[in-house]
């Protein structure tokens, strides 16, 4: 794995990101963004870089993405950070050989910065971008309503559930048509995370986004616990259904285009 670290994709010293690239010239690529709550976590993490380990193992480039975090930080400046991040990458990849599909996705706070790129297109465009750009959208333990330390921000009880404009729920149906997702979730995933997720997915359904473009894929454990888990190889767990999402995507696409 070829990493080139702590590229400036803004002026902020928390708006860098890391590129790892894969022992080939052309691959696809996936954009990744960390958890932590909105206040917490890193690019660089060990259970992000085992991910990106197994991603370049197969031919996929891995870009990790840092953004501005909680208390320095106020919504939303880290959906910013997410959508200029994501920009960066789209017109500078090619500078790092033939890159391919790009992918985008996050686990739990992660998640809600790449479903509010996913669903609310004004986000992107700023920058000159749809969604639409990017071949997929991997959303994984993502709180779809409301974040709970932006409730928190704007003095409501983190537990309530509001799906306002700052709640990425709240724009599916803007569009008419989305990039393929897989949505990820545990069946003890933290307090009403599951649930909510269920909602987005049969909203999308609500408005004719079914499988094989929207798909499910239920984790057994708690909130995010598979990110520390390897397969019987020895390799990330996440990792590996990162690039079977990615290659399964790059399949159909491809079978639609062959007819």
């Amino acid at each position: 794995m070829n990493s080139i670290k702590n590229i400036s994709y803004g002026e902020h010293p928390a708006q860098r990101l890391d590129i790892h690239l894969p022992d080939c010239e052309s691959f696809p690529v996936f954009i990744y963004f960390h958890g932590g709550g909105l206040k917490a976590g890193d690019k660089a993490g060990e259970h992000e870089t085992n991910a990106y380990r197994c991603l370049t193992s197969r031919g996929i480039a891995a870009v990790g993405v840092n953004y501005r975090l909680y208390p320095g930080a106020e919504y939303p400046q880290f959906i910013d950070d997410a959508a200029r991040a994501a920009a960066f990458v789209v017109n500078n990849i090619g500078s790092y050989g033939n890159a391919g599909g790009i992918y985008l996705g996050g686990s739990s706070a992660g998640a809600y910065l790449s479903m509010m790129l996913c669903f609310d297109s004004s986000r992107l465009a700023r920058y000159g971008l749809s969604p639409l750009r990017f071949s997929g959208f991997l959303h994984d333990a993502g709180q779809p309503t409301c974040h709970f330390n932006v409730l928190k921000e704007r003095g409501f009880d983190p537990r309530r559930v509001v799906a306002d404009d700052t709640a990425p729920i709240f724009h599916v149906g803007a569009d008419e048509r989305y990039a393929p997702m897989l949505i990820m979730v545990s069946d003890n995933d933290m307090e009403n995370r599951y649930e909510q997720n269920i909602l987005l997915l049969s909203t999308l359904r609500h408005f004719g986004h079914k499988e094989p473009k929207v798909r499910l894929k239920i984790m057994h454990g708690t909130h995010c616990e598979y990110l520390s888990k390897t397969d019987q190889n020895g390799e990330s767990l996440f990792g590996g259904i990162v690039c079977d999402f990615i290659k399964d995507t790059e399949r159909l696409q491809k079978n639609k285009e062959n007819g």
